[in-house]
């Protein structure tokens, strides 16, 4: 009996857990939810009307493209991109797509007429080029990440691409920027030393950046990394200030779903300034940035918009240009439209569609020119407050949740506002519009916005007419 009751005991208890189990498993996804909801600090955003910040920066009007085709690709997007108002292009491959070296018996012959083509559809956008110098032609290597078989051809390439792009007597165009290669740690997995030193690269191409003869103003730089990496920021940095060689800007990319890797990059950058306060001088560019380096669905999605508007708000003050990779897709081999390709215009072929990103860009274009200080966001919810010149106050916010999961109901608090009659808007970043009217005794205003996950909301505070 004693043993009957101890067995019955155990398949007892080995039913209990069976269905401890099952209602586990069924609940983990709740549970695991419930956990990372309580650890996140929701939002609760302050703005303080009166107190301005300065002219607020907008580092992001800045655009990529990088190698979807031999030749050609940002002609077709002219009209699309001109509507974008961006301030500079950054180009790659401009030596390996465009048969723009040859050499015979006389030395290196150069035929600019297809990256022209390219460059004057930068010009036709409003935008002035950012041009990598990138990669090898098969006039100076077999491979085109190879090392030059005779650097004094890589020295005269870099001098007649700036005579004709930057030369009074050429192209004459002002203000280029000149990038020393793309990727060098991933595209032809050159170090800091060995056979494949990229400071010897760089070395050599602002020799050749010396050399040009009659041209305007540019910018010349490195060494557009694959992410940032202190050592290699460093290393162009001392070789710069012991051989004395050009260096205007450093560079470097980033592609990271977690928005607080751009902030991240320039702390590191803060420590290497500290230990060389000359660094500070120098421009700081992420020439290619985005939500993933491979393929990612979420391209072609909203998520890509909320990261993008997330992402900006850690660069404000800290990045003077970030190049928004990448203009246009390539064609999927498979024939898809959407094939969570980089691009914010869809392959020519497939009708140069626009998605959520490029919309962002429209979306985030009537930000005002004056910050407004801005207090209270939380793990989810980003927000930036600013004032328009015409005066009106506006408040965007996104809530970033890469996991498409959080909602949240924000408290907005408007302070030392202007009393008197005033229109409120919330617009829904490809959603409806919202208006009212309100009438501000003691200057403050305070409302609840509910945000889906990924969602964006511009708030505007507007005098009443």
């Amino acid at each position: 009996m004693i043993y009957l009751n101890l067995m019955a005991k155990q398949i007892i208890g080995l039913v209990l857990l069976l269905v401890g189990l099952v209602v586990g498993l069924g609940l983990s996804k709740q549970i695991t939810k419930f956990f990372s909801e309580a650890t996140g600090q929701p939002a609760a955003i302050i703005v303080e009307a009166d107190q301005t910040q300065g002219r607020l920066p907008r580092p992001w009007l800045n655009l990529a493209q990088g190698g979807e085709s031999s030749a050609g690709m940002l002609t077709a997007t002219v009209d699309k991109v001109k509507a974008l108002e961006p301030e500079y292009i950054r180009l790659d491959h401009i030596y390996d797509f465009y048969n723009l070296v040859s050499q015979d018996s006389g030395g290196l012959r150069f035929d600019w007429t297809k990256l022209d083509t390219e460059v004057d559809a930068i010009l036709a956008t409003g935008a002035k080029p950012f041009l990598s110098l990138s990669y090898l032609p098969s006039a100076l290597a077999d491979n085109v990440t190879d090392a030059p078989g005779d650097w004094n051809d890589w020295q005269l390439l870099v001098t007649r691409t700036i005579e004709h792009y930057s030369g009074i007597n050429q192209k004459n165009i002002d203000g280029v920027y000149y990038e020393v290669w793309n990727e060098p740690d991933l595209f032809g997995g050159w170090k800091l030393n060995g056979a494949k030193n990229y400071l010897t690269l760089y070395e050599n191409a602002a020799q050749g950046a010396a050399a040009a003869n009659n041209v305007l103003a540019f910018k010349f730089g490195g060494p557009a990394t694959s992410g940032f990496y202190p050592n290699w920021i460093e290393g162009v940095f001392k070789l710069s200030e012991e051989k004395n060689l050009r260096l205007d800007f450093i560079s470097w990319h980033r592609y990271s779903l977690k928005e607080k890797d751009f902030a991240d990059d320039v702390e590191n950058l803060t420590k290497l300034i500290a230990r060389y306060p000359r660094l500070a001088l120098k421009e700081r560019i992420v020439s290619e940035w985005g939500l993933d380096s491979a393929n990612n669905p979420a391209y072609d999605g909203q998520l890509a918009a909320a990261h993008a508007q997330a992402s900006i708000g850690e660069m404000f003050n800290l990045i003077h240009k970030a190049f928004m990779f990448e203009i246009v897709d390539g064609l999927d081999p498979n024939g898809k439209n959407y094939w969570g390709r980089f691009g914010i215009l869809t392959h020519p072929e497939k009708g140069l569609t626009p998605k959520l990103r490029y919309q962002w860009f429209d979306w985030i274009k009537p930000l005002g020119t004056t910050r407004i200080k801005l207090s209270g966001e939380g793990s989810w919810v980003k927000a930036v407050a600013a004032l328009t010149d015409a005066g009106s106050l506006q408040v965007y916010l996104v809530n970033y949740d890469p996991a498409g999961n959080h909602f949240e109901t924000v408290p907005v608090t408007i302070k030392n506002l202007t009393p008197g009659p005033k229109t409120i808007t919330i617009e829904r970043f490809n959603g409806p519009t919202q208006t009212k009217k309100a009438t501000l005794t003691t200057g403050t205003w305070v409302d609840n916005v509910t945000l889906n996950s990924n969602e964006l909301v511009r708030l505007t505070v507007a005098p009443a007419l």
